[in-house]
């Protein structure tokens, strides 16, 4: 089943009340059609070094929401997503449930994160990829980052099938989308970098999210 997730306003949270900034609606009328490829989970040992190579090669820049967990396991790999030119956002220290954990511990999860992450980039986070798109409204309004949710789930993570997932992101993308991944999975990796041969040929250009064009990022 795909679910196509609304990035836009309100997103897909069990917490009604959580309004996220517009992050996705890309002017449809561009020249140049733009969607941004974002990865959770990561980074991986193993395929994110193999999707990093393949971006490199065809000239694309993704954004990766990163498990801080994770991020320390693999220093040198987030360094490198970094100096290569992607976005690295939060996506929490143990991939928690940000809506149904104890304030506190989610604030730690998510600060935590930001300094592992900026301890090695030099950079801190300004994204945040709430785990399951949970999280709840007094958490979000003092993080002082913009949440970023999706509107393309192929479902990656259910099916790990490289060309199942490739025709369900196919067959939904539009301008202006936000495209969920997770650069976990072989099959995941696959299916990012046929993604990216196809759309290029149809003229799609892949950017992070703070380069799609919407003026409420600020």
């Amino acid at each position: 089943m795909l679910i196509i997730g609304m990035a836009f306003i309100y997103g897909n949270y069990r917490n009604s009340e959580v309004v996220l900034t517009n992050l996705n609606i890309t002017n449809v009328n561009d020249a140049i059609p733009k969607v941004a490829l974002t990865f959770d989970d990561g980074p991986s040992s193993v395929y994110t070094k193999i999707l990093l190579d393949g971006l490199k090669e065809r000239k694309v820049k993704a954004t990766f929401f990163l498990v801080g967990e994770n991020v320390e396991n693999n220093k040198k790999l987030t360094k490198r997503i970094s100096k290569e030119g992607h976005l690295i956002g939060n996506h929490t220290y143990s991939h928690a449930d940000l809506a149904r954990t104890n304030y506190n511990k989610a604030s730690v999860e998510i600060n935590k994160t930001n300094e592992i992450i900026t301890s090695i980039t030099g950079t801190s986070p300004k994204y945040i990829r709430p785990p399951y798109g949970d999280v709840n409204k007094k958490l979000l309004e003092n993080t002082g980052m913009k949440v970023v949710l999706w509107n393309v789930d192929p479902e990656d993570w259910k099916d790990q099938n490289a060309d199942i997932v490739v025709n369900r992101i196919i067959s939904h993308v539009r301008p202006g989308d936000i495209i969920l991944l997770h650069d976990i999975f072989k099959s995941s990796v696959e299916a990012a970098l046929k993604t990216v041969d196809i759309l290029q040929d149809k003229g799609y250009q892949f950017v992070t999210v703070d380069k799609l064009n919407n003026s409420t990022i600020k």
